[in-house]
């Protein structure tokens, strides 16, 4: 059986893969900056981080669906469907922003979120301070987080 604190660890130890998966393809993709445009690189890396993303997620709900079907214990099972419910909604709610941002003006972007702090990558060759304050809003609105929350780049 798997305590909650080996649970925490693992998923901890999932996100950490998520997130050095895409700096590596960030510092990967720089070597070839001999391509002619920068508008590629950018859909590429978006494309390639929120692949990786979704690939850790589907490594996460198989993780615990095998958690489900070896377990007897009901409290364990019953912490690891919150776990799945809180995943899904963590999910849902990266793809609503996401289709929002876009929905404003923006081409594509990759929305994350690790525990209440927001991070919002934009296909973009720079945002301007209006670009900045829309997006904020779309996610202090939306989500209720504080400004001091959300990280916003552009890509």
């Amino acid at each position: 059986m798997l305590t909650k604190k080996k649970k925490m660890f693992i998923i901890f130890g999932m996100v950490a893969l998520l997130v050095v998966t895409g700096c590596l393809n960030l510092a990967l993709s720089k070597k070839g900056e001999n391509i002619p445009t920068a508008g590629y690189q950018s859909a590429s890396f978006l494309t390639s981080y929120r692949t990786s993303k979704l690939e850790t997620r589907q490594t996460m709900l198989n993780y615990y669906d095998s958690i489900i079907a070896s377990s007897t214990d009901a409290e364990q099972i019953t912490e690891t469907n919150a776990l799945i419910s809180d995943l899904a909604k963590r999910m849902e709610k990266e793809t609503i922003l996401e289709g929002m941002i876009m929905a404003s003006g923006y081409e594509d972007c990759v929305v994350t979120n690790a525990d209440g702090a927001y991070t919002v990558m934009v296909k973009s060759s720079g945002l301007n301070s209006d670009d900045v304050a829309k997006i904020l809003g779309i996610l202090v609105k939306e989500t209720g987080v504080k400004a001091t929350n959300v990280k916003i780049t552009s890509v």
